[in-house]
C-alpha cells in the first residue's frame, strides 16, 4: 500500500477503537510499518526468490544483464556494501549478497578460527543470515526515517512541492533487501541433516542455497588440496532434500546452486552403486583408476569391479580412499553439471584452479549441448592471483602470436617492475571486462568474490595501526579515515545514526509525544557533521 493508504488504513482503526486508541497516531504506525516491511525471514526468502528467477530470466536473453554479490562475514559489512550500492548507483538491481562457509569458519565459529573444512557449528550459518537481514532491515528503516524527517521539514516550511516529492519517494522506496547465496558446504551430514540444515536458512531468509559434491566429513575448501567427491545418486539426495526444504516452507520458487569440485577432487571415497552398463554409476566409476587383473591376481581385501567382461581393481590408497584417472576432472564435472540440472538444479558452480574465460567456457560448451540455458555462478576467488595469471595468459598470447617476450620473465611477471608496461595493461583491462566477457562466453550468470570483505579488514586496519601507532598519531585516523568519510560521504561518519539513534527518537517521540527524551538534540556531537 502507498503511504496515505496505511494513514488512512490505520486511522480507521484507530477510530474504532471508540477513543482508547486516541494516544496512537495513525502516521506514526503508517512509518512503523513502512520501515520493517519484511515480518519474517520467510516473507524475505519468497521475496528474493523472485527477484533472483526474474534476473535469471533476463540473462537468459541477454547475458550481458549478469548479477553480481560480495561475500560478507557480519551483517553491518552487508548493510554497509547495500548503502553504498544505493549511493552510488540509486539501485541493488543485480545486486546480491554472498554468504561464504568459509568466512563463517574463520570469522564465526565459537571454536575460533578454523579452517574451510565443515568444522563449525552449523547453526552458525543461519544466525549469520538472519543477522544480515536484520542490519538490511534496519537500513531500510533509517533511510526511511530520514526521509520522514525531510518530510516534517517541509510541511513545517509549507513546501508542498517538496512534501509531493518526498511521499512519492516514500512510496518508490527500494529496499536494501537482496538475494543471499548461502553455503551450505557438503550439507554438514546425510541427507536429513541437510534438509534440516537448509529449513534454518530459508526460515532466516535465504532463497538460493549452494550445495557441493564433496564428502561431508572430509570436505576441503575448494581452492586446496584432498578433496573428495562422492557419487551422483549420494549427491542428488542432498539436492532433493533442500528442494524439499524450499517446497515444505512454501517458497517455491528457491534456488539451488549445485558446486562441482571434481575439476580439483582426484579421489572419492565410495564407488558408485551400478546396475546396468552406462548407467550413472558406472559413468562415475568409469573415471577410476584401475588395473586389469584376473582371478589369481585378487588379493585379500581387494575390491573388484567389472566392465565390458574385465575385472578391474581401483586404486586404493592407504586412506581407503580410490583415487581418479589423471585428466579426467573436467569430464567429470561436466558429468556432475549435466546431471545436477537433469534433477532439479538451477544452477551450476564450477570451481576452478584459475580464472580463464575459455577454460570455463570449454565445460559450459558442453553443458549447453545438453542444457541450453544452462547458467554458471562463478567464484571471482581471492585465492587467485589474479594479477600473475592475467599477465601470464596475456604473456602466453603474445607469445602464441609470435610478438617478442624476450623482455618479460613470465614467473616474475608479478614484480612491480612490470607495471608500466604494455603487457601490464593488456592484463589489468582483461581483469576488468572478466565478468562481462565471461557472462558472456561463459554462461555466468552470477559472479561472485567470496572473500573480499575479509581482505578489505585486514588491509584497512593494517593501515590504521600503522599510522596510529607511528609518528602520525591521531592524524593517522583522522586523515586516514574520518576525513575521507566526511568528503566521500560515508554514512558511517555519523556513527550514532547509522547505530539506530535516530530511530530511537522518533519511536520516543511517537510514545511520549513532548515528554520524549530524545539524544538527538543541540548538543549531539553528531551534528558536527551536519
Amino acid at each position: 500500500m502507498s503511504y496515505q493508504d496505511h494513514i488512512i488504513e490505520m486511522g480507521q482503526l484507530i477510530k474504532s477503537k471508540n477513543g482508547t486508541w486516541d494516544g496512537i497516531n495513525p502516521e506514526s504506525v503508517a512509518r512503523m510499518r513502512l520501515q520493517n516491511r519484511f515480518k519474517t525471514g520467510l516473507e524475505i526468502a519468497k521475496y528474493t526468490a523472485d527477484i533472483m528467477r526474474k534476473d535469471m530470466a533476463a540473462y537468459d536473453l541477454d547475458a550481458g544483464k549478469y548479477t553480481q554479490s560480495l561475500g560478507c562475514w557480519h551483517g553491518f559489512i552487508g548493510q554497509q556494501k547495500l548503502i553504498s550500492i544505493k549511493k552510488h548507483f540509486k539501485s541493488t538491481d543485480r545486486k546480491y549478497l554472498y554468504l561464504s562457509g568459509w568466512m563463517v569458519a574463520a570469522l564465526r565459529s565459537e571454536f575460533g578460527p578454523l579452517p574451510d573444512q565443515s568444522m563449525h557449528e552449523k547453526t552458525s550459518v543461519p544466525a549469520l543470515i538472519e543477522e544480515l537481514y536484520t542490519f538490511l532491515r534496519q537500513a531500510d528503516a533509517r533511510e526511511l526515517g530520514g526521509l520522514y524527517r525531510d518530510l516534517d521539514a517541509a510541511r513545517a516550511a509549507g513546501d508542498k512541492a517538496k512534501e509531493a516529492s518526498i511521499i512519492d519517494q516514500i512510496d518508490n522506496f527500494q529496499t536494501h533487501v537482496v538475494p543471499v547465496i548461502a553455503d551450505i558446504d557438503a550439507g554438514f551430514g546425510n541427507a536429513e541433516a541437510t534438509y534440516l540444515l537448509a529449513k534454518k536458512m530459508i526460515e532466516a531468509g535465504a532463497c538460493a542455497l549452494q550445495i557441493e559434491n564433496q564428502v561431508s566429513d572430509e570436505k576441503q575448501c575448494g581452492h586446496q588440496d584432498g578433496k573428495v567427491t562422492v557419487p551422483h545418486e549420494d549427491f542428488l539426495q542432498k539436492v532433493r532434500a533442500v528442494r524439499y526444504a524450499f517446497l515444505e516452507l512454501g517458497v517455491d520458487n528457491g534456488v539451488i546452486v549445485t558446486r562441482t569440485d571434481s575439476l580439483g577432487a582426484g579421489l572419492t571415497k565410495q564407488i558408485a552403486v551400478s546396475h546396468t552398463p552406462g548407467d550413472l554409476g558406472d559413468q562415475y566409476n568409469s573415471f577410476l583408476d584401475c588395473d586389469e587383473v584376473d582371478a589369481s591376481q585378487i588379493g585379500n581385501g581387494d575390491v573388484i569391479i567389472t566392465r565390458g567382461g574385465k575385472l578391474l581393481r581401483p586404486k586404493r590408497l592407504p586412506s581407503n580412499l580410490f583415487q581418479f584417472r589423471e585428466g579426467t576432472g573436467a569430464d567429470r564435472c561436466v558429468l556432475d553439471s549435466i546431471t545436477s540440472l537433469q534433477n532439479g538444479a538451477d544452477l551450476l558452480w564450477i570451481e576452478t584452479e584459475k580464472p580463464h574465460v575459455e577454460q570455463i567456457a570449454s565445460m559450459m560448451d558442453r553443458i549447453r549441448e545438453v542444457i541450453p540455458n544452462a547458467k554458471l555462478v562463478y567464484n571471482n576467488s581471492p585465492s587467485f592471483n589474479w594479477t600473475l595469471n592475467f599477465r601470464q595468459q596475456i604473456y602466453d598470447a603474445y607469445k602464441a602470436a609470435g610478438k617478442d617476450v624476450s623482455a618479460y620473465d613470465r614467473e616474475k611477471l608479478m614484480s612491480v617492475d612490470y607495471d608500466g608496461t604494455e603487457l601490464a595493461a593488456e592484463a589489468d583491462e582483461k581483469i576488468r571486462t572478466f565478468q562481462a566477457d565471461g557472462a558472456k562466453r561463459a554462461g555466468i550468470f552470477h559472479h561472485l568474490i567470496t572473500l573480499p570483505t575479509y581482505h578489505t579488514a585486514a588491509l584497512s586496519t593494517d593501515n590504521l595501526a600503522k599510522e596510529y601507532f607511528g609518528a602520525a598519531g591521531m592524524l593517522g585516523y583522522v586523515a586516514g579515515v574520518q576525513r575521507k568519510e566526511i568528503r566521500e560521504g560515508i554514512a558511517c561518519v555519523k556513527h550514532q545514526n547509522m547505530s539506530g539513534s535516530d530511530i530511537g527518537d522518533d519511536h520516543k517521540e511517537y510514545f511520549a509525544g513532548e515528554a520524549a527524551l530524545k539524544a538527538g538534540g543541540v548538543h549531539n556531537t553528531m551534528n558536527q557533521f551536519a
